[in-house]
């Protein structure tokens, strides 16, 4: 074989190797769990290829990067895989107490390139920045919210947080969600002097709604006082404005019987009057224009032997004494 056959074959075997390559690197395929970011000449394309069969131009120009479109998790503070090297993690609450917090944070990547080319390590920059979320919150909320009720609104203020962070980051990374796991206190030192503290609260938190039992009774009574006090002097008012009506209306009728007849008015006032004053004492009325002196058996049995004196009996009385009188000076 001459030496000109040699490159011949040459040639030819070279021609059919960037053919293969060609050809092997002109179509890829992307699965329905995955996204894909075409890269030409080591530069991104924006775009991301959705799932099935496609062709580009063959490596070096262009190339295909595949990335999962699963959701992930990232272990903050302990890691289940790796629980005899997980780090305990301590922060400080708003209150100047030491507790320990592990969060469990889901994400999934929906930029491609941003996540391939805008960071080295997209991945640690997310464990840094759920590291400054959760200490920035953790450090604005109280311990008891932190141990008891207030984990809810913790994880919230977290993701809130987390989620701003990252999409100022953009390193192509969605927060989905945040869990803390367990939120605790650091030792067993720590915790009995807690439950101390935690104790003598709940005892302060009994007197105090005790006290505030009793104040409310004694207010209510005193309200019902005050009421009954008012209610009676509303009856009190009302009575004594009827009764002022009520004289007022009396003198008005006495006044018009005075205008009408002055002496019978006066006489009757007078002895209603002395009937007021002196209820249970025998009256005698008489009209004498003599100097006859009469005989009144008053005495305890008096209202019951004599009757009472009329005009009428006492004009028979005094004739009866004129009568006896004349007999006498007869007689002398």
């Amino acid at each position: 074989m001459t030496l000109k056959q040699v490159y011949r074959w040459i040639a030819i075997v070279i021609v059919i190797i960037v053919l293969g390559l060609f050809a092997a690197t002109s179509w890829y395929t992307v699965d329905e769990s995955e996204q894909a970011v075409l890269i030409t000449f080591g530069e991104a394309e924006e775009a991301t290829t959705e799932s099935g069969l496609h062709f580009k131009l063959p490596w070096p120009i262009q190339s295909v990067e595949t990335l999962s479109k699963e959701t992930f998790s990232l272990n903050f503070g302990y890691d289940p895989e790796q629980a005899e090297q997980a780090n305990v993690v301590r922060m400080i609450t708003g209150d100047e107490n030491i507790l320990q917090a592990d969060l469990v944070v889901q994400w999934k990547i929906i930029e491609p390139s941003k996540y391939l080319f805008s960071s080295s390590d997209p991945e640690q920059i997310l464990y840094n920045a759920t590291s400054a979320s959760l200490r920035s919150i953790i450090g604005s909320s109280t311990i008891d919210e932190a141990l008891t009720d207030g984990k809810a609104e913790i994880e919230n203020k977290v993701l809130d947080l987390l989620v701003s962070v990252m999409e100022d980051y953009e390193v192509g990374i969605a927060i989905q969600d945040v869990k803390l796991q367990e939120v605790d206190l650091p030792n067993e030192e720590v915790r009995q002097a807690f439950m101390k503290v935690t104790d003598a609260r709940e005892t302060m938190n009994t007197k105090k709604n005790e006290a505030d039992k009793y104040r409310n009774e004694i207010y209510e009574e005193a309200l019902g006082e005050k009421d009954a006090i008012i209610t009676r002097a509303e009856g009190d008012k009302i009575e004594r404005v009827e009764r002022a009506r009520g004289n007022v209306a009396e003198f008005n009728a006495l006044y018009n019987a005075y205008s009408d007849n002055p002496n019978v008015t006066r006489q009757r006032l007078v002895l209603e009057t002395l009937d007021q004053v002196l209820p249970n004492a025998n009256i005698y009325i008489m009209n004498d224009d003599g100097n006859t002196i009469k005989y009144l058996p008053i005495g305890e049995n008096a209202s019951k032997n004599t009757p009472p004196v009329t005009e009428s009996s006492e004009d028979d009385t005094t004739e009866e004494e004129n009568t006896n009188e004349q007999e006498e000076n007869n007689n002398g």
